[in-house]
């Protein structure tokens, strides 16, 4: 026989991404801990709103499945002495395992002969095994942070108020914070009568809708999605939703009603990302926009409240954003009464790190760095310019109202406040892309200078914080410094042309007047080493295997784009099977070879086999210098394929350490050189197959 078992946990509004996570952890440790009791069902279900967690299990079993274990224990040999009689070995093994000596079973198999024990659970009722296994399953959630209330020292997300555990009619009695489940649940905080009776699992959707609560957040979400498309086609408009904040806002309420309010006009005026924020992040409101793209004076909102009700609802949400949008265009008035670079002296009085100086100080380097990186990138006189000026004020926006009322528009207000100024589009534009990418995925600077600011920026801070000993450690990153070595590598992978041992000794050109005694080159290494440990994760997350990475970066270490360029061309040439039989050559080749000899084989002193291959490499040395300068790695892999045949032959015919030392010796000059022209392109011995 199978039932339904119903289990809900109610407590105090639970903030919603802590909810998310603790939906998808009950439902897989649910599974787990029926399958772990031998209780067979058909599905589990979690779902989660504000006030309460759910566990549907369908057709679970009315009785654990009985269970039969044969258990190994000693040797025969061991288990009993010359007469036979048992030893303490096997009495101690027998009343471990709860039987008889003379039940034990001798069994005779490859490994000798042993004995057996064999144990016989019979199943209990699921009546029996679900308090404990349910109250354990809610003990055993993991919240980013719970508290304890009362005088008990149980701790949960929140003040748990209630259970229902019900299997089938029938009562669980889960005990968990002093509660002991019923079948007594709680409608909606505000539009129902409280209390409501379960009389059955099978019966807990229809107590749910009497007490007005939508418990399933899936359903939520589609009906908040389609209120919000409504309304939204209603005026012509187009919702501005956010998945973050729309995800919010589905476990912020457990009986959603979506209307849409108005503020006034003037405060478009103020930059729209203003206004989102407003709206968005403060409030979570989705801001409405015409067909043509602009912000619209209307909000939708999804309220918890009585329907009835919604229109003094939305004025009270009216009256609120007004309140905020006040705020935020007196801000924006306020910070453009100054020009934007009147506020970068004010940086002088906000620390970027103790030991590292004012941010004031952190923008100057970053500044000079600019003006050292961008020759070496390549970057024309405009470029140079508006990235030089988009350093200097990269940072002013920081201490603006606007920014500190709305940390999340750095760098989006500096190029408003900027534009303002008179500056040059350009550089306000670099002054906004200088925070990007901010993570991995996102967006790399358009322009030329904001790249340079951008990773001047980010370098400043990773010579830094590794200057005065702060790298980091295991999943310890204060700075973001992993995320900030992607950026950089994002970025030069899209176009900047910078190789990392120019960057890094530009970056730490301005610290030993930074930090007292140090040693710049061995600070560089580290700063190098750690780059290049994101660009092997960078490579291999675009697809391109461990042990062609590792042959890669080998041979390149110091320029990521031409790391990237020949991972996709050695990618691309190891669809050919012939590439096993050369990466075997060269690991041989490379084994044998004797740096110290040079390259430069006798002709005189060489076979027919040496010849050709002599012959081979020289040709395949010409033919690839330009391949190399160019980076056409296709090309430079396809002569070096050509070598199989004449490395092969060498190989077959040449016994390479001959006791003639002249003939050993030039054989070898002869390996250096193929391995010399292999290992131009990558370490082929890293290839496992």
């Amino acid at each position: 026989m199978k039932r339904e078992l119903l289990f809900e946990i109610g407590c105090e509004e639970i903030p919603s991404s802590p909810l998310y996570e603790a939906i998808g952890q009950l439902k897989a440790d649910t599974e787990s801990a029926l399958k772990g009791a031998r209780l067979g069902y058909a599905a589990v279900d979690v779902f989660g709103s504000p006030r309460r967690l759910v566990v549907r299990v369908t057709d679970l079993d009315e009785q654990q499945s009985d269970q039969t274990l044969r258990v190994k224990g000693p040797s025969i040999k061991v288990a009993f002495d010359a007469d036979g009689s048992p030893t303490k070995a096997v009495m101690g093994f027998a009343r471990g395992k709860g039987v008889e000596v003379a039940d034990l079973e001798r069994v005779e198999d490859d490994g000798g002969a042993y004995v057996y024990a064999v144990i016989e659970h019979i199943g209990r009722t699921a009546a029996e095994v679900l308090p404990e296994l349910l109250s354990d399953l809610t003990a055993g959630i993991s919240w980013p942070k719970s508290m304890r209330w009362g005088s008990g020292d149980t701790r949960f997300t929140r003040p748990v108020r209630w259970m229902v555990a019900l299997f089938g009619s029938e009562v669980v009695p889960v005990e968990f914070a002093g509660l002991v489940a019923g079948r007594t649940t709680q409608g909606h905080r505000f539009l129902s009568d409280g209390a409501i009776e379960v009389p059955s699992a099978a019966e807990y959707d229809l107590a749910m809708k009497r007490g007005l609560v939508l418990y399933d957040h899936t359903r939520r979400a589609s009906l908040i999605r389609e209120g919000i498309d409504a309304v939204a086609a209603e005026r012509g408009a187009t919702p501005v939703v956010p998945e973050k904040v729309f995800a919010e806002v589905v476990n912020l309420v457990e009986y959603p009603t979506v209307a849409v309010g108005t503020f006034d006009e003037a405060f478009l005026e103020v930059p729209r990302e203003i206004l989102e924020t407003a709206m968005e992040s403060h409030q979570r409101y989705f801001p409405l926009e015409s067909a043509a793209g602009s912000l619209l004076a209307n909000f939708v909102v999804t309220h918890n409240g009585d329907p009835a009700h919604t229109d003094a609802i939305v004025r009270g949400h009216e009256r609120v954003i007004r309140a905020r949008l006040a705020d935020a265009a007196f801000f924006y008035r306020e910070d453009l009464a100054r020009p934007l670079e009147s506020y970068v002296g004010d940086l002088v009085s906000i620390t970027f790190q103790e030991k590292l100086g004012t941010l004031a100080a952190k923008v100057a380097r970053v500044e000079a760095l600019v003006t050292r990186l961008a020759p070496l990138a390549g970057a024309n006189a405009a470029d140079e310019s508006h990235a030089i000026r988009a350093a200097h004020l990269c940072k002013a926006d920081l201490v603006t109202h606007g920014v500190i009322e709305f940390p999340s528009l750095q760098g989006v207000m500096g190029r408003y406040y900027a534009l303002a100024a008179d500056e040059a589009p350009a550089g306000a534009q670099a002054i906004l892309e200088h925070y990007h990418p901010r993570f991995a995925g996102d967006v790399v600077p358009a322009s030329v200078s904001g790249k340079l600011v951008s990773v001047a920026d980010k370098l400043d801070t990773m010579c830094g914080i590794f200057a005065i000993g702060m790298a980091p450690t295991g999943s310890a990153d204060p700075y973001a410094l992993r995320r900030g070595a992607i950026g950089i590598l994002a970025i030069i992978l899209d176009g900047l042309e910078l190789t990392l041992d120019e960057a890094i000794a530009a970056a730490l050109t301005s610290y030993p007047e930074v930090v007292d005694g140090l040693d710049v080159d061995a600070v560089g290494i580290k700063v190098k080493a750690f780059i290049m440990g994101r660009l092997e994760v960078l490579l291999r997350d675009r697809g391109h295997a461990y042990d062609t990475v590792a042959a890669v970066l080998e041979v390149v270490s110091d320029d990521p784009a031409d790391a990237l360029s020949r991972a996709e061309a050695l990618t691309r040439f190891r669809s050919n099977e012939a590439v096993v039989d050369l990466s075997t050559a060269f690991t041989r080749a490379k084994n044998l070879a004797d740096p110290d000899l040079g390259v430069d084989a006798d002709v005189d002193l060489m076979g027919s086999e040496e010849a050709a291959l002599a012959d081979a490499l020289a040709e395949a040395e010409q033919a690839t210098a330009t391949s190399f300068d160019v980076g056409d790695y296709d090309a430079v892999l396809g002569v070096l394929a050509s070598l199989r045949g004449p490395i092969d032959a060498f190989f077959d015919s040449v016994l390479v350490m001959d006791s003639d030392e002249k003939l050993r010796d030039n054989r070898l000059r002869l390996l250096n050189r193929f391995v010399a022209l292999f290992g131009r392109f990558a370490d082929f011995s890293e290839l496992v197959g």
